[in-house]
């Protein structure tokens, strides 16, 4: 089922996180990354809309890399009902496609919640206050529109934060598969979106 971000409000302060990273198996929390810059996104394997840019997060994660850009991709769909997206998996695939950034595994799901992460992908980027100052799409690609993956909202949210400007507040939403909530969450999502 296809939802859109929640539009976290501006300025809402960085949530609160310690969760382990897929393919090294370290912890992870908020207080290690001391960027200019923190982008947060909530991906995941098996969505088409994750899929789609999967390529334009691996540019993405390389153009950043040297930048004072810290960058998170953070998973939180329920393995059980989806087991391409626990933790192994994850791993495969961050490894394969060469993501340049850690993958979390958020199992409890809190994360997500404190975020108020409605679908897969889902961008925050927070500034050196950590202050939230954009939420919204990588770019206007989404399956079957034709748009080319160029990330060009996302960059331009980050280009303005580390150049020292003011991030547009007019931001357009994410759209993608809803996050699959384990029963007793927020919402259950079933089939393939």
């Amino acid at each position: 089922m296809a939802a859109t971000s929640t539009m976290l409000p501006l300025g809402t302060e960085l949530p609160a996180f310690k969760l382990t990273d897929v393919r090294s198996g370290d912890v992870m929390s908020a207080e290690d990354f001391t960027q200019s810059a923190m982008v947060v996104m909530f991906i995941c394997n098996h969505c088409p809309y994750v899929k789609l840019i999967q390529q334009g997060l691996v540019s993405f994660g390389k153009d950043y890399a040297s930048k004072p850009v810290d960058i998170v991709g953070i998973a939180s769909n329920d393995a059980t009902a989806y087991p391409e997206d626990g933790p192994e998996d994850l791993a495969r695939v961050a490894d394969a496609l060469g993501y340049a950034f850690p993958i979390l595994y958020d199992e409890s799901q809190e994360v997500a919640r404190s975020f108020t992460a409605a679908c897969t992908p889902d961008f925050f980027v927070f500034d050196s206050d950590r202050r939230l100052a954009y939420r919204g799409q990588f770019d206007g690609a989404r399956p079957g529109n034709g748009v080319e993956v160029t990330g060009e909202s996302l960059r331009a949210a980050v280009d303005a934060l580390i150049g020292g400007k003011t991030v547009p507040a007019e931001q357009r939403p994410s759209m993608g598969c809803s996050i699959k909530w384990k029963a007793g969450g927020m919402t259950i999502g079933r089939g393939p979106g």
